[in-house]
């Protein structure tokens, strides 16, 4: 049986993103990230004193990940690019993949320190995007033929993969080899939530292996075991919850970003924090993202 939750935290930003998504956090720096994509934003909020900037983006940007002190890697529908963290400065390092018309959307780091990011349409067109292996500058394409992949993220011990096409709404799982972050065998569905309201949108795993799924259109963090049984559901204040990440010095904490996107002035008077950002407010066995291995 599923356990319901209310919304029991806060509004961590109220600045409202058309497409909030791409959540992370730097422990270094108590730093929290998160992109508005369709807004060309990279958001930065610093939790210690709650002091937020925003770079302006010169592409649809929707991953980062932290290199070092100095550098990140931000996934975008330019490619990718290192991004110097004292000035925002963007140096092109490695090209996604041959598709213009696409952009980046999902994406975690895998333990071993390679990146896992996918591509869709810019207007979801059907089986146009694809999920990518990125270690170093190598780039793998894994899988193809997808809408819209999403739900990234990796079992503590990096021996299983999970991610799911929300047009479908089959959350994945797929065995792989702990020391590359690649596929060792086929991937089967974990859960079919076809029946279910919203899509499944973006997840990370916590450190007892549950996957933490932002639920698109219902408004909902829900919480799966890694057998595929849904066990919890905990409501978001935004019906288009888009990806959690944990945050805190002990990542026992939760951030969701949520999305106004394809929503009309009614739609979102109805809906007054869609696109806010917002802190769950229960306590989370979290895991910091590991560095992205250049």
């Amino acid at each position: 049986m599923t356990e319901t939750h209310p919304f029991a935290g806060r509004i961590l930003c109220d600045v409202a993103s058309e497409l909030g998504e791409g959540p992370t956090y730097d422990p270094a720096t108590d730093t929290a990230f998160w992109f508005d994509i369709k807004g060309r934003k990279l958001h930065a909020l610093r939790l210690a004193d709650m002091v937020k900037t925003v770079q302006d983006l010169p592409f649809l940007g929707s991953v980062l990940a932290v290199i070092d002190a100095e550098r990140q890697i931000v996934v975008s529908d330019k490619g990718l690019f290192v991004r110097t963290v004292a000035d925002g400065r963007l140096a092109p390092f490695a090209t996604l993949e041959d598709k213009p018309q696409n952009r980046s959307n999902d994406g975690r780091m895998h333990p071993c320190g390679a990146l896992w990011a996918s591509t869709m349409g810019r207007s979801a067109e059907k089986n146009a995007g694809a999920i990518y292996h990125v270690a170093g500058a190598r780039v793998t394409r894994l899988f193809s033929s997808l809408t819209i992949p999403n739900g990234i993220c990796f079992s503590p011990d990096g021996a299983t993969g999970y991610f799911a096409d929300t047009d479908v709404n089959h959350l994945m799982r797929v065995a792989l080899d702990p020391a590359t972050g690649l596929p060792v065998g086929e991937p089967e569905v974990l859960s079919d939530q076809t029946a279910a309201s919203g899509g499944i949108d973006g997840a990370v795993c916590d450190a007892d292996g549950l996957i933490w799924n932002a639920r698109w259109g219902a408004g909902a963090v829900e919480v799966y075991r890694p057998d595929g049984t849904k066990i919890a559901s905990h409501a978001v204040p935004a019906a288009q919850a888009s990806c959690p990440a944990f945050i805190g010095r002990d990542a026992s904490r939760l951030l969701v970003t949520s999305a106004w996107e394809g929503m009309d002035a009614a739609a979102r008077q109805a809906d007054p924090h869609a696109g806010k950002t917002f802190e769950l407010g229960i306590a989370v066995k979290g895991r910091f993202e590991p560095r992205f291995a250049l």
